[in-house]
């Protein structure tokens, strides 16, 4: 039962609910945002998004909480009733990029409304000042999902105000003109939308509903005025902050809202070849700096919106700290000079790092765990941050130290393999995550000490030295049918020793399967975007004919890329929500990869940087997918125009500002020196690491090998088919790693060295066998052949036994 002790119900029997409890099912807004809000510092909690002309989903008091489903405008005559959110006749506007005050103007026969959104600087408050010319009235539908749900809301009418709540979350609706015909209902049944379906106008005045899926509605007396909707953790709270908002009016809260924004804006100097090009530069910075919470400074969730949000009442949806976008999103905000907040991200990670050093796979604002996958890229990625703001003269913050030890800690102890890749789909050594370890282990390297430093180097340099025996095929039909030598995978799935399976399971697909070495990505592009690579190294080069013939689609908005092929996440063939499966669509943001490689393999990138630019909605903002496919009008579907996934994408408009002053300025954003000068000229690696993640079919002349472990084990060992049995117990390595060193020395004049490790847990039931004194040319070349071979079962991993 709600608190229903400071509400007025205006003579109404307040025991009578509405009919039709509990409504339908509950679901989010569509996530096809035209625009998103917030105040700039201030005291305001409040985030603001707006969809197909309304007001979708606000959140309150962080990033990660949406409060509403939407609050939806209709206009109502003698004649009949008009639902401005499917209409879609309206333009969208703000004074300028960088100031985040959108206007909506919906204009058709007879009739023209405009709104404009003010979150308030100084309160918990949204201000929708609106203005209506024409024979019509204007009617407000509110759909609470208090507590981030639609279900269990209890929502009543007070004294002209909209009340509802759950648990510790409340709101309030008021206006500064008359309200009439207010009403509480069922989402389905007796809500303000079906009312005016049967009615054309609003007849109903249920005083409450509770214990469902709720909406309030009202009609405003007047052709302008001021609506105020208000959170707290009370409903009397919610009330009191409406009430001063409207006491105070929305000038004042206007031109504060202004004036912060214009001191933060007026000083970003981005460039851009157009004016249409400044213009989104401006537009995805301030769409970052939007995205970054105030309740948890440091924050910025990957999208304030819901893929596929309106089949869905799924607590997260994309208003999550995922550590991979938060950092790309960091590397743009320092290319654009926004230091301060780059510092503020990485402070965050500092506070939520887990105990063994990675980072959750995503989390609320506040830490709190959403998903708990386990991703490498995800781990690396700060260190990479809090080596570029050392690059760049920063100060360093308090326990940044500790932060990149624990974190290299746990990439030299689980890498090369992650459990999952930078799509969050499969385990296994993927080149993306691959090239982000290494250059995490190379950048951070001079914060450890001397016995860390010098593994951590050595470990980066084999895995650096292998990483085409790792991710890299030739020899296969896809290879020969495009005359290249061979190509990057998408990823190398091993088994429990390295070994290869033959096929990837492809997410999303119900069950289907691939083999790994015919399926392709885009990922390949971090290798050389880190420096491990030249942008015209054959094998890059290769590889991006590879990828342009399977992943590009050219789009009325021009070329974009699929994530991979066979991908599942996306909608159906008829347009139909993605549910679980589906088929992959366009990712803009690849194009900002693909443009990165043209950038650094000294081409012009703006070509990519158009195309992304015309996949923005009409807000400017831009989509995580748009659609390939033949239109579907009656769904909003067009090809090279957003689709029903999360829209904006902080990663997207990271990319493509990233992309746009990487033009200016020559190089990538998240390119580091250390790590450029490591590798500019090939280093050949002294030390092979082995472990059941990275085995090794062939060692080197001259090289130590270290058989590694991440526990205390026997290792019982002999040469040339277990001659010379014997065994010597591993020693304690740094990260808490264990492992048994042979010298040059210890290997020499043998053939092959065989082996099997004692745990704690017993003999590991499986032996292996590297073969000894292969030149480095031949031994990798093998590696790099071994497994790619076209037979099923064999694929894009090297090293098997």
């Amino acid at each position: 039962m709600s608190d229903t002790s400071t509400s007025d119900t205006s003579n109404r029997d307040a025991s009578v609910s509405a009919p039709g409890a509990p409504g339908l099912p509950p679901s989010w807004a569509s996530s096809d945002k035209d625009y998103v809000t917030t105040a700039l510092n201030g005291a305001s909690r409040v985030w603001a998004t707006v969809g197909h002309g309304v007001v979708n989903e606000v959140y309150w008091p962080s990033t990660g909480q949406p409060q509403i489903r939407d609050l939806g405008f209709y206009l109502v005559s003698e004649t009949g009733w008009i639902d401005l959110k499917r209409v879609r006749e309206y333009s969208l506007s703000t004074p300028k990029p960088y100031l985040p005050l959108p206007t909506v103007l919906h204009q058709g026969p007879g009739y023209t409304l405009a709104l404009e959104i003010l979150p308030d600087p100084h309160r918990d408050v949204l201000l929708i000042r609106y203005s209506l010319s024409g024979a019509y009235r204007l009617v407000v539908v509110l759909s609470p999902h208090l507590t981030a749900t639609g279900q269990d809301n209890a929502a009543w009418v007070g004294e002209q105000a909209l009340l509802a709540s759950r648990g510790d979350r409340s709101l309030a609706l008021a206006a500064n003109v008359p309200m009439s015909a207010l009403s509480a209902g069922y989402v389905g049944t007796s809500d303000g939308w079906q009312d005016l379906q049967q009615h054309g106008r609003l007849t109903w005045s249920y005083p409450r509903a509770e214990n469902g899926n709720v909406a309030l509605s009202a009609e405003l007396q007047g052709d302008a005025g001021l609506i105020a909707l208000g959170f707290a953790e009370t409903v009397q709270g919610a009330q009191g902050l409406v009430r001063a908002s409207l006491a105070e009016g929305d000038e004042p809260a206007r031109r504060s809202f202004l004036e912060r924004w214009e001191a933060w804006g007026s000083t970003l100097k981005l460039g851009g070849s157009t004016q249409e090009m400044q213009d989104q530069a401006l537009l995805s910075a301030t769409v970052l700096k939007i995205h970054e919470d105030r309740a948890y400074p440091g924050a910025l969730v990957a999208s304030l919106s819901v893929p596929w949000g309106a089949s869905t009442d799924s607590l997260g949806g994309y208003h999550l700290v995922w550590p991979r976008d938060t950092t790309l999103a960091a590397f743009a905000l320092l290319a654009a000079n926004q230091r301060e907040d780059a510092r503020r991200v990485l402070a965050g990670f500092i506070a939520n790092q887990q105990p063994d050093g990675h980072w959750f796979q995503n989390y609320y604002p506040d830490g709190g765990m959403f998903w708990n996958g386990v991703q490498l890229d995800e781990t690396a990625f700060p260190v990479l941050l809090a080596a570029k703001l050392r690059e760049e003269g920063e100060s360093e913050l308090g326990g940044t130290e500790a932060m990149v030890r624990r974190a290299l800690a746990f990439v030299a102890r689980t890498g090369p393999t992650s459990e999952q890749d930078r799509w969050e789909e499969n385990r296994g050594v993927n080149p993306f995550t691959l090239a982000v370890a290494i250059s995490a282990l190379v950048a951070g390297a001079d914060w450890l000490e001397e016995d860390e430093r010098r593994y951590a180097l050595d470990l980066a340099d084999d895995w650096n030295e292998r990483l085409e025996s790792f991710c890299y095929v030739t020899g296969t039909p896809l290879a020969a049918e495009l005359g290249v030598e061979g190509y990057y995978v998408r990823l190398a799935p091993p088994d429990r020793d390295g070994a290869l399976t033959g096929q990837v399971e492809l997410q999303n697909r119900q069950g289907e399967t691939i083999l790994a070495s015919a399926l392709v990505s885009l990922d390949f592009s971090y290798v050389p975007r880190l420096g491990l690579r030249s942008a015209t190294d054959p094998r890059i080069l290769n590889t991006l004919k590879v990828v342009d013939h399977l992943l590009r689609v050219e789009t009325p908005s021009g070329a974009l890329y699929h994530r991979y092929n066979n991908d599942g996440y996306g909608e159906h063939d008829d347009g139909s929500p993605y549910d679980g499966h589906g088929i992959g669509r366009l990712w803009p943001l690849l194009s900002g990869e693909r443009g990165h490689l043209a950038l650094q393999a000294g081409e012009d990138p703006m070509p990519y940087l158009e195309a992304m630019l015309k996949c923005a909605s009409p807000g400017g903002l831009l989509p995580e997918q748009v659609w390939d496919s033949a239109p579907i009008p009656e769904r909003g579907l067009y090809p090279g125009r957003p689709s029903g996934s999360a829209m904006p994408l902080l990663w997207a408009h990271s990319e493509f500002l990233k992309l746009l002053l990487a033009r200016e300025t020559g190089r990538p954003a998240e390119l580091l020196r250390v790590v450029e000068e490591r590798y500019a000229r090939p280093l050949p690696a002294q030390v092979r690491h082995w472990r059941p993640a990275a085995p090794l079919a062939h060692l080197e002349s001259g090289l130590l090998l270290m058989v590694e472990g991440e526990g205390p084990f026997t290792l019982h060992f002999g040469f040339d088919g277990w001659q010379s049995a014997q065994d010597r117990d591993a020693l304690p390595l740094p990260f808490g790693l264990w492992g048994v060193a042979f010298s040059a020395a210890d290997l020499h004049s043998h053939q092959t060295l065989n082996f099997t490790r004692l745990t704690q847990a017993g003999w590991e039931g499986q032996e292996h066998a590297v073969r000894l004194g292969s030149a480095r040319e031949e031994a990798l070349s093998h590696q790099n052949q071994s497994g790619h071979q076209n037979q099923p079962g064999h694929q894009g991993q090297s090293g098997g036994e």
